[in-house]
């Protein structure tokens, strides 16, 4: 059995962890920690989780974390899982961290979150459908949620060859959000409402702008974020318009379904569905439904994908992560369906 610690394991994520980890037949939570909670029940924080575990929040330090765990989740803000992961690390440790202090380079996350890095490694970006190299990783950094939805709808696109602009409209739950009350979260403000923010300038727009020029350097990406009354769940909508010599002769229906199916023959948690992927049809669960329409102007690609933000989006995803990383089948503890309705 491998032994999964969490650090940080009092916010959704960290619920959401727990949760899909009572699923798992071969890892066990051992180990949750927060300081501002040590010695509490973790059910008193996650009534969802009674009668499913008996841990207690913990404080302990990173030796402690590291001999008791083969695997740990660091699921803190940003800039703070570098107080933890080299020394994790050096204890022999590997780890998925779900903040963003390793998924950019130095200068461009520093540029990004205005955080000065204090211990930079390179460590491999956890979207196994484009990193299959994860499997050989001590140290993942889990994509953000935005980012996966956004990338994975268009990559097959992209490494073909025929994109030269994307714009991604997404559509979140307030989930996303995080934990804490805030303007954005509280129900008055969202309630029958859509609310958009960060129109120009969202901190995950880096990580898709890395990932997709790695397919095609010249590509241009614009996206822009709005909340909906949701709780769970990212609908991304992709404009994206094709090159010039495209334009007019895109490949037809079939041979763009040929693109997506050849890119994502090995990837258990993609979906391609017959008509527009909805919220409804992941929540819960670990997949990635997608669907295309190419526009009659002869422009542009309508792409769509929908998951859920916090299992695709951040805690499920980290545990596909983990799976790889210790030679575990891929969808080990993440093969079920989502809730419906």
């Amino acid at each position: 059995m491998i032994r999964i610690g969490v650090i940080g394991g009092s916010g959704y994520t960290g619920g959401e962890l727990l949760r899909l980890l009572s699923f798992h037949p071969e890892a066990e939570a051992v180990c949750i920690t927060s300081r501002r909670l040590a010695g509490t029940p973790v059910d008193a924080v996650h009534p969802h989780l009674r009668k499913i575990t008996s841990l207690s929040f913990e404080s302990p330090s990173v030796e402690e974390i590291a001999g008791r765990c083969d695997v740990v989740f660091t699921a803190v803000p940003h800039g703070t899982a570098m107080d933890w992961v080299p020394d994790l690390l050096d204890a022999g440790a590997k780890v998925v961290d779900l903040s963003a202090d390793y998924r950019l380079p130095l200068d461009v996350f520093e540029e990004t979150y205005k955080i000065r890095h204090k211990a930079f490694i390179e460590a491999v970006f956890g979207l196994p459908e484009l990193h299959p190299e994860v499997k050989d990783a001590d140290l993942v950094a889990n994509p953000g949620c935005f980012p996966t939805g956004a990338i994975l709808s268009v990559a097959p696109l992209v490494e073909a060859g025929l994109v030269q602009r994307i714009v991604f409209d997404s559509k979140s739950g307030i989930s996303g959000a995080g934990i804490a009350p805030s303007d954005t979260s509280h129900y008055p403000n969202l309630a029958e409402n859509v609310k958009g923010y960060k129109l120009t300038s969202h901190r995950h727009v880096p990580e898709m702008v890395q990932e997709l020029r790695r397919l095609s350097p010249e590509v241009k990406i614009s996206f822009t974020p709005h909340v909906v009354p949701a709780i769970r769940g990212i609908l991304t909508t992709a404009h994206v318009f094709v090159k010039d010599e495209f334009v007019g002769d895109i490949p037809d229906a079939l041979e763009i379904a040929g693109l997506y199916e050849a890119f994502y023959k090995d990837a258990p948690f993609v979906r391609m569905v017959r008509d527009v992927p909805s919220l409804g049809g992941v929540r819960g669960s670990n997949f990635c439904d997608m669907s295309f329409e190419i526009d009659k102007s002869g422009e542009r690609i309508v792409a769509l994908s929908a998951i859920d933000n916090l299992v695709k989006g951040a805690s499920g995803q980290a545990i596909q992560n983990m799976n790889l990383i210790t030679g575990l089948d891929e969808t080990a503890g993440l093969w079920f369906p989502g809730c419906a309705p």
